[in-house]
């Protein structure tokens, strides 16, 4: 890919993302995306096969920039499983507002894009994978709730920690963030640890 092509490539990617961020989301359109990036709509299709292309594109854009791997440091060093389990949900809980404006078209599309779909479930087993990661560290220390084997634990913190459930808990019933990141926490913790 030449040097022009990629930086025309990375405009497109930057006019999704800033789109979607200012609360346009799902009714991003590629014409909307080919304005905002001063290029042709055909411009788009030599780039991205498809408008979910793009928005995966911009999903990941928007992921190197939040740097998933420095924001997961605290977890995956955490001496007990219990300060794994409490540093995972803080930073899921604070990563979901700063991911909403692409997680939410992305689920739009899901349903009716294979390719979205594909995406979004990726997204779904990442996140199932870092709950099973917190959850097995609470198991090892022998902290894990008796009433619960891993797999359903993991079942479980892995349904709480969903987009709808930040969406109904922040979005429809007015939590402020705040709010909504310590009851998390403290609500894992209390259905997930042996002590209580």
């Amino acid at each position: 890919m030449s040097k022009n092509s990629t930086l025309t490539r990375d405009r497109i990617i930057q006019a999704a993302l800033q789109l979607l961020s200012s609360g346009a989301g799902s009714a991003v359109r590629l014409s909307d995306v080919a304005k905002k990036a001063g290029v042709s709509r055909q411009a788009i299709y030599l780039h991205f096969k498809s408008r979910a292309d793009v928005l995966i594109a911009a999903t990941k854009a928007l992921d190197d920039k939040l740097d998933m791997d420095a924001r997961l440091r605290a977890s995956r060093t955490a001496k007990t499983g219990r300060a794994r389990l409490e540093a995972f949900v803080a930073m899921w809980c604070a990563y979901l507002p700063q991911i909403y404006c692409v997680a939410r078209p992305l689920l739009d599309m899901a349903p009716k894009d294979a390719e979205a779909s594909a995406a979004w479930a990726q997204r779904m087993v990442d996140l199932r994978e870092g709950c099973e990661a917190a959850v097995l560290a609470l198991d090892n220390d022998g902290d894990l709730s008796p009433h619960l084997d891993p797999e359903t634990a993991t079942d479980l913190l892995w349904t709480i920690l969903s987009v709808n459930t930040w969406e109904n808990l922040v979005l429809i019933r007015e939590w402020s963030q705040e709010d909504y990141e310590e009851r998390m926490v403290d609500t894992a913790r209390r259905l997930l640890t042996s002590d209580t």
